[in-house]
C-alpha cells in the first residue's frame, strides 16, 4: 500500500501518469547534468575571473563615452553599467552547450545510444542543460554576482514586483537558449560537423540578445527586423524588467511573447529532429 500524500498511487490525482513519468524523467536527467558538470568545477573559478575581465573593460569603455554625455537612448551611466553587469551575471546561469554536445554526440559514433533510448532526446538535452544550470548558479552565477556587486555600483532590481518577474523571465531566457541550441545542434546529424554554425550562432546570440549592448542602441530598422525575433528576449527584455523599464501590461506582454518563443522554438527543434534522424550516419567505432 503507497503511503499517504503520493499523488501517483490516487485514481483521482489530477495529473496524468504520463505528465508524472516526464517530470521524473527531467528531474532525472537534470541531476545527470548536475553530477556531470561536478567534474568540471575548476573551470568556475576561471570563470568568474573571466566575467569580472568582461564587465571591467565594459565599465572603462563605457565610462569614457559618457564623459560628456548624462544620458543616452534612455540609460545613464548607471543604469548602463547595471544592465552590463547584470546582463552578464544572468548569461552564466542561461549559457548552455546543447548544441556542441550533439555534435560530438554524432563526431564520436555516441548518439546511437541516445536513439535507442525510448525518451524526448529534446527533453532530455533541455534537462541535462538545466541541471548543469542550477550547478552554474551556486559555483559561478551566484560568486560573479557578489564580486561584481562589490565591486561596481551596480543597482538592485527596481521592486520585489520587477525582481520576480525579472527571475522568471530569466528562466525562459534559458529555455529559450537551450531551445536554439538544440535546434542548431541537429544539424549535425546531416553535416557532420557544425563548428563553424556554431561560431556563428554563437556571435549572432551576443550581439542580436542585447548582451553586449542594449537594442535601443541599434539603428531604428535593424530594431524593427530583430523585434519580430527571438533573440532580444534572452537578455535585453529580462534587463529592462530588473531596471523597471517594463511596467504593468508592457511587463506581462513581454513574459508572454517569451513564453510564446519557448513553445515555439521547441516545436521548431523537435520538428528539426525528425527530420534529421531520417537520415542518420552513425560515425566512430
Amino acid at each position: 500500500m503507497a503511503p499517504p500524500g503520493i499523488a501517483i498511487a490516487v485514481p483521482n490525482n489530477r495529473y496524468s501518469p504520463a505528465f508524472a513519468r516526464t517530470a521524473r524523467l527531467c528531474l532525472a536527467f537534470a541531476r545527470v547534468g548536475f553530477v556531470n558538470t561536478l567534474a568540471f568545477r575548476l573551470r568556475y573559478v576561471t570563470g568568474i575571473v573571466t566575467y569580472f575581465i568582461y564587465v571591467s573593460v565594459y565599465y572603462f569603455i563605457w565610462k569614457a563615452i559618457y564623459e560628456h554625455s548624462a544620458s543616452i537612448e534612455g540609460f545613464d551611466f548607471a543604469h548602463l553599467l547595471t544592465y552590463i553587469g547584470v546582463g552578464w551575471i544572468i548569461r552564466s546561469f542561461y549559457f548552455n552547450t546543447i548544441d556542441q554536445d550533439l555534435a560530438y554526440q554524432v563526431i564520436e559514433g555516441r548518439l546511437a545510444m541516445d536513439l535507442i533510448k525510448p525518451v524526448n532526446i529534446q527533453l532530455m538535452y533541455v534537462s541535462r542543460a538545466a541541471g548543469e544550470s542550477v550547478f552554474r548558479l551556486a559555483l559561478l552565477t551566484i560568486p560573479t554576482a557578489l564580486v561584481l556587486f562589490l565591486v561596481y555600483p551596480l543597482r538592485l532590481p527596481a521592486g520585489f514586483g520587477h525582481a520576480g518577474a525579472f527571475f522568471v523571465s530569466v528562466i525562459l531566457s534559458f529555455l529559450i537558449v537551450a531551445a536554439i541550441n538544440f535546434a542548431v545542434g541537429t544539424f549535425a546529424l546531416r553535416l557532420q560537423s557544425i563548428l563553424g554554425l556554431m561560431r556563428a550562432k554563437f556571435f549572432l546570440l551576443e550581439l542580436f540578445s542585447g548582451l553586449l549592448l542594449p537594442m535601443t542602441f541599434f539603428p531604428h530598422i535593424f530594431q524593427k527586423i530583430l523585434s519580430v525575433m527571438p533573440f532580444e528576449y534572452i537578455s535585453y527584455v529580462p534587463m529592462l524588467i530588473y531596471l523597471g523599464k517594463l511596467n504593468g501590461g508592457g511587463l506581462a506582454r513581454a513574459i508572454g511573447i517569451q513564453i510564446f518563443w519557448v513553445v515555439i522554438l521547441m516545436a521548431i527543434g523537435d520538428g528539426l529532429w525528425r527530420w534529421s534522424t531520417r537520415k542518420v550516419i552513425i560515425q566512430g567505432g
